[in-house]
């Protein structure tokens, strides 16, 4: 694992009134070399999806330059996490990731992305994002970047991306990938129960409501769009509750666990994650 902070700089995408996309783009280019097409698609897929510039993102980059002492906490926890990562995940699994671990300043693209850069595998860390949610500390960089790694590591003894299938099954694939990630994070930090996303009760709403939360996810497959679809993002709420889908994700995964082993479901295809799922709902019988 290569461990990047492509923080240094980025007060170069700075001038005096703000935030400079044409100054970002440099500052990328210099700092993070094949990721601005990345980004600047990423960004497009989000105002045609309804966002502004101006109202949404502008907000969150210009406030990286006005928080530099909360920045500075964010770059020291990242290296001090950083400095454990391969000796934690090799005493839980038995063996680590290979993947390029980055933290940079991005356009919103998300506070964790995992992509292929320059041929490797990458987690894009965008502090913007982190700073916005308030993930800086040790232990929410933790959570969040084992989350990542468990996309990593589902990529690496798996798989990860699949283009086939119908709409539908595409949102089940990212139920079924953000659970494991969310499983990959909870077997590091701290069991079945913990979740880094529980504020104000949130786990328990959620543990309360979970039956509804199932029989709408499984209603909303047939219809969602990225446009429509309440369950991913930071940007999108399911009644009120932020994260839900990586809630439910969760608890898919580890009803599927009760029957099988980890590594042996990183490279289920639609058909199993299908099945395993109308299992969960309590639509298919559940296995001898």
């Amino acid at each position: 694992m290569r461990v990047i902070d492509a923080s240094v700089n980025l007060d170069g995408a700075f001038e005096e009134t703000g935030f400079s996309l044409e100054r970002w783009e440099r500052y990328i280019d210099t700092q993070v070399p094949g990721a601005k097409t990345l980004c600047l698609e990423d960004a497009h897929r989000m105002l045609e999806a309804g966002y502004t510039w101006e109202g949404d993102f502008l907000p969150v980059l210009n406030a990286v330059r006005d928080r530099r002492t909360e920045r500075e906490a964010v770059t020291a926890a990242f290296h001090h996490v950083a400095d454990t990562l391969d000796d934690r995940i090799r005493a839980v699994f038995g063996r680590s990731v290979d993947t390029d671990l980055v933290l940079y300043l991005g356009l919103c693209n998300g506070a964790g992305w995992v992509t292929e850069l320059n041929g490797r595998i990458t987690v894009l860390l965008g502090l913007e994002k982190i700073l916005e949610l308030e993930w800086g500390n040790d232990k929410m960089l933790s959570a969040l970047i084992f989350h990542e790694l468990g996309h990593v590591y589902q990529g690496q003894y798996g798989v990860l991306q699949r283009e086939d299938g119908t709409g539908e099954e595409h949102l089940l694939w990212q139920l079924f990938t953000e659970g494991i990630a969310m499983v990959f994070e909870q077997q590091i930090a701290g069991g079945p129960e913990y979740f880094h996303q529980d504020r104000n009760g949130w786990k328990t709403w959620c543990d309360d409501n979970i039956e509804d939360i199932k029989r709408e996810f499984r209603a909303d497959l047939a219809t969602a769009t990225l446009k429509t679809q309440r369950w991913f993002g930071d940007w999108v709420q399911y009644r009120g509750q932020p994260d839900v889908g990586y809630y439910l994700g969760a608890r898919f995964v580890q009803n599927i666990l009760r029957t099988e082993s980890f590594d042996g479901i990183l490279a289920w295809g639609h058909g199993e994650v299908r099945e395993a799922f109308e299992r969960f709902c309590g639509t298919r019988k559940e296995k001898a």
